[in-house]
């Protein structure tokens, strides 16, 4: 498995252009899993666990790899499996979400696949394991299911989505109190965070599953008010969603006459330095690491009363 990740920095000109590349992985039995190759950090077979106390149930044990410890989560048992049994022939996929370090636990991963976010679809309703997926796609005429890591890690370890009293005082949204803030995010649980979040500015807020979803209803409001930013504030968006991406929505926004004044704030679990050049390249406004309360409605009320150029 070394080296499956070696040229990971030389495939970042496939995002910005609504393309991404998954990582394929099993948990137990042939069902194909994939995760985005920019959140995987290292991907290497199942060390030694310790056991401490008191940890969740679906923390199968932490690691001590290159002098940090992590906690290692059985993919399959989060989302409602079995156990992964045999740790011996098993692998850890490190990933950075949400400003921490995981390992997820994985029966077997297979190799890196590049495809177009319009290829990843929205999972179906009424399976059994849908409540654990963003989205879905097709690889070989198999279906790939994408975990919803989001809902897994706070369900594990739930965030605090309340702005503090602190910053909550200090939040002002004068003369802009007939605006919506927009939410673009494939999460479930992530779209209520950041709406909880932002209701502490008081305005109401609109919801949308992914960037096509965000950027059709955008234009509907534009071509009733003539220009967007009459009735939206700020667009708060997730950079993965299914069918199209953050990155694309906002360059499909900077580069639409009735569009382009609204201020875009990306939302996102990806970090690094890599994430803000492509923050600049597609034209959005701000970049915001997930998930900090307070961070977010601060920014969010600072671009929703600076005047566009």
């Amino acid at each position: 498995m070394s080296g499956i990740l070696d040229s990971v920095n030389q495939r970042t000109q496939l995002v910005g252009q609504n393309r991404l590349e998954l990582l394929l992985f099993r948990l137990n039995g042939r069902q194909r899993f994939g995760i985005n190759v920019f959140k995987v950090r290292e991907v290497l077979q199942c060390p030694s666990l310790t056991s401490m106390p008191k940890l969740n149930s679906l923390v199968r044990g932490v690691a001590h790899i290159r002098g940090q410890t992590i906690s290692v989560i059985d993919l399959s048992m989060a989302t409602g499996g079995k156990k992964i049994e045999d740790l011996s022939t098993a692998f850890i996929v490190i990933a950075e979400y949400n400003r921490s370090v995981q390992g997820f636990l994985v029966g077997a991963v297979e190799r890196i696949i590049n495809t177009n976010w319009d290829a990843i679809m929205p999972p179906p309703q009424g399976t059994g394991r849908a409540s654990y997926l963003t989205a879905v796609t097709e690889v070989e005429n198999e279906l790939v299911e994408i975990l919803d890591v989001e809902k897994i890690l706070n369900e594990i370890s739930p965030l605090n989505a309340e702005v503090s009293e602190g910053v909550a005082a200090g939040l002002t949204t004068e003369g802009n109190e007939d605006k919506i803030i927009f939410i673009a995010d494939d999460s479930a649980v992530a779209r209520n965070q950041v709406k909880k979040a932002l209701t502490s500015l008081g305005l109401e807020i609109e919801l949308a599953k992914n960037g096509k979803e965000a950027l059709n209803r955008l234009k509907a409001i534009a071509e009733e008010y003539g220009d967007v930013t009459k009735r939206v504030g700020v667009l708060v968006s997730d950079i993965e969603m299914p069918e199209m991406d953050g990155y694309t929505l906002t360059a499909e926004i900077k580069n639409t006459p009735e569009l382009q004044n609204l201020h875009v704030v990306l939302h996102t679990s990806l970090s690094g330095v890599f994430n803000q050049a492509m923050v600049q390249k597609v034209g959005a406004d701000d970049f915001i690491a997930k998930f900090h309360p307070d961070e977010l409605a601060t920014a969010v009320q600072k671009w929703l009363v600076k005047k566009s150029d």
